[in-house]
């Protein structure tokens, strides 16, 4: 059994550790106020422009269609790209957007498609690095920029758009996490290449007007779809960077709770062996002088 000292130097230390616990918890829940507050501004712009994207795709069809939109006509050839954090503790949010992201590449090289894996965020770079191989082509570390912007997002959306225009592939899929709120946080696939229109991006409503583009529908989009292909990354990595924040926030709170439980803990142990040692004293005193 720990003599004293070493029970004491324990409660120490768990107690240093609560306080690291704490700390962070407060910082990540600064970080997240801001952090929320660009992911919640990025969703209305990106869901506009795919709204546009629509609009324009439903006067294009055939030939005529720009490849990022209509794609290649095949599905051999997959692109996934892999957004998780650069950092750790913060329970199974990096976790959890692997896991579904691998499910999606093991399902894919057991039905024969070529896969290539593009890895943003040291965790997904480490993990999938380790699982995949060679399979992974590129990977991007965002703690390179002093702050999530474009700068961040460009880089990748280039990569993408370069690699589907060389013919290394025709289907694009972006895995990250959707920040719902500070205790749930969605991993969630998202195709961008070809682009398709969600469910809440529905083309928008002319009221019976007949719209003639100059340039064409074609040119609008040959430009406006790589830009879309920036914005659905960039909303994604402030998705990714709110979700972060969040389950840090819950984790340090459980482990500052934990934390606290066990100082809880070894306290009363500490008691009840300082107890016995005092009594084991006593005794020894009174038996002592009894013999004197």
């Amino acid at each position: 059994m720990a003599s004293l000292k070493e029970m004491r130097n324990r409660i120490g230390s768990v107690k240093a550790t609560q306080k690291i616990t704490k700390a962070m918890q407060m910082v990540a829940a600064a970080k997240l106020k801001r952090a929320q507050e660009q992911a919640e501004n990025a969703r209305p712009y990106a869901s506009r422009m795919a709204s546009v994207i629509a609009n324009l795709a439903a006067g294009v069809s055939g030939d005529g269609a720009p490849k990022l939109l209509a794609g290649t006509g095949a599905d051999q050839r997959h692109l996934i790209v892999v957004a998780t954090a650069d950092k750790g503790l913060a329970g199974g949010f990096s976790s959890n957007v692997i896991r579904a992201a691998r499910d999606r590449i093991n399902s894919l090289i057991a039905a024969g498609k070529d896969v290539r894996v593009i890895a943003v965020g040291r965790k997904s770079r480490d993990q999938l690095t380790r699982v995949f191989g060679d399979k992974v082509v590129r990977t991007f570390e965002l703690s390179e920029h002093k702050t999530l912007g474009l700068p961040a997002a460009q880089p990748i959306a280039e990569l993408i758009a370069t690699s589907f225009e060389d013919g290394e592939a025709d289907v694009v899929t972006l895995f990250y996490s959707q920040f719902k709120s500070v205790i749930a946080q969605v991993p969630t696939a998202k195709q961008l290449i070809p682009a398709v229109v969600e469910g809440d991006s529905a083309p928008i409503d002319l009221n019976g007007a007949v719209y003639e583009y100059e340039p064409s529908e074609e040119d609008i989009l040959e430009t406006l779809l790589p830009r879309n292909l920036t914005t659905q990354i960039l909303a994604a990595l402030y998705e990714n960077q709110a979700g972060f924040f969040g389950a840090q926030m819950a984790a340090m709170d459980n482990a500052t709770r934990n934390a606290g439980d066990l100082i809880n803990s070894l306290t009363l142990q500490f008691n009840r062996k300082r107890q016995a040692q005092i009594t084991t004293e006593l005794i020894e005193i009174i038996a002592g002088a009894e013999a004197l």
